[in-house]
């Protein structure tokens, strides 16, 4: 797979079936190795070692109904209230981050209603803050920290 520009980790990946899979500790089995997997494994390992993530609040593929269609958020974040706090949506390295990645996550966000989005493909990340009142999103330069996140929401 792919080198991203995230820190690196020690995932276990196997074949079976002459695929190769990976090891998602969020959601205690393997999965298919894609390169959009090979992302959220990732970048939720980064949010966990590096943003003090507590790993019991992340929830991987998290299911919602928008429109009257199941969708997937690739990663939901809670507060310790319960409440999310942030979405996670990720593409493939070779994918490159637009508009339209960008008005699938405000889309989820109708329904989860969180403060902090995040789009990345491994490569580029795009952290942002949600103000609902002003219908406004500010880009910030660095991922908030989780205990910053949940303290201002």
């Amino acid at each position: 797979m792919k080198t991203l520009n995230l820190p690196g980790y020690d995932f276990k990946i196997r074949s079976s079936e002459g695929k190769q899979e990976i090891f998602d500790s969020f959601r205690k089995r393997y999965v298919a190795l894609t390169p959009e997997e090979w992302v959220r494994q990732h970048i939720v390992q980064y949010l966990v070692n590096s943003f003090n993530v507590p790993a019991t609040l992340v929830v991987v593929e998290k299911s919602l109904v928008l429109n009257k269609m199941k969708k997937r958020a690739d990663v939901l974040v809670y507060g310790i209230s319960g409440n999310p706090v942030m979405i996670v949506e990720c593409k493939s390295p070779n994918v490159k981050i637009s508009q339209k990645t960008f008005e699938q996550v405000a889309r989820y966000n109708m329904v989860f209603k969180v403060k902090y989005l995040l789009v990345t493909n491994g490569m580029d990340h795009y952290f942002c803050s949600v103000d609902f009142e002003n219908q406004h999103y500010t880009f910030l330069e660095n991922i908030t920290d989780y205990n910053q996140m949940v303290g201002e929401t």
